[in-house]
């Protein structure tokens, strides 16, 4: 099938009383990324250019949908939106929505610093306000440095690690872990510098040079600092870390999942 047909099939999905949720699963999960712009491109009856240019889903069409689906509630949606505007939309309900902050670790930590740096500015076209000024303000836990600091975070992607820097970040961390009982390792500025804005290839020698030095993995360090243990999880091992989380959590903590991999 053409996809100019699916996108007529998907059209006419949403016409008439509620919404043909059969059809809309069916086209909707075997289209791939360009398919899904392409969608956004053609029917500017659910999507608007702000004054920023952004590329976004009708507010009005969001709303409306989101009352029609019985069972997916929000999840189709989101599928058709750009990946920058599904991430801006994801952190803003993560930070109102106070046990849900986890989501803000998974979208800094698995996407790009360009993603990232797009999710920014959808949130910014999407909100009028910057994501760090709301994470800054919505956290309150001694996680919210933390946080701000990885949604702010445009880390170094090429291939380049110091072995000097690397010994010198293990001895930061071990430092910190030592003196856990005197300060907090969540609040020491080391540990956040090192995990906010090292590479994620840099990290992984770190957790390596960890634990051949201390014969320890780094993570289980932090067994006791969940913030710091998931985050450094989701940078250098995120398969091992959605598996874990997937299986430990309910099904709309899943669907979450599913669409931050997406």
């Amino acid at each position: 099938m053409a996809p100019s047909d699916d996108f007529q099939l998907v059209f006419k999905a949403f016409l008439g009383l509620g919404v043909d949720e059969k059809t809309l699963i069916t086209v909707l999960g075997k289209w791939e990324p360009e398919q899904r712009h392409s969608f956004r491109l053609g029917f500017p009856c659910f999507f608007i250019q702000d004054e920023r240019n952004f590329e976004r889903w009708d507010d009005y069409i969001v709303k409306y949908l989101r009352q029609e689906f019985l069972r997916f509630k929000n999840a189709v949606v989101l599928w058709t939106m750009h990946p920058w505007e599904r991430d801006a939309r994801l952190a803003k309900k993560a930070m109102k929505d106070g046990p849900e902050s986890y989501l803000l670790v998974e979208i800094a930590c698995t996407r790009t610093s360009e993603d990232l740096l797009g999710a920014r500015r959808a949130y910014h076209s999407l909100f009028d306000h910057s994501i760090e000024e709301d994470a800054a303000d919505y956290i309150k836990g001694s996680e919210r440095k933390l946080l701000v600091a990885l949604v702010s975070a445009y880390r170094y992607e090429g291939k380049k690690v110091n072995d000097d820097h690397v010994k010198s970040d293990v001895k930061a961390l071990a430092n910190a872990i030592k003196n856990a009982d005197k300060k907090s390792p969540l609040e020491d500025d080391e540990v956040l510098r090192v995990i906010t804005t090292r590479s994620k290839l840099h990290l992984k020698e770190v957790c390596e040079q960890y634990n051949k030095t201390f014969g320890k993995n780094l993570d289980e360090e932090f067994d006791s600092y969940m913030w710091l243990k998931e985050t450094l999880q989701c940078l250098c091992a995120p398969h091992k870390y959605f598996t874990k989380v997937s299986c430990d959590q309910d099904h709309i903590r899943s669907i979450d999942i599913w669409l931050v991999h997406i």
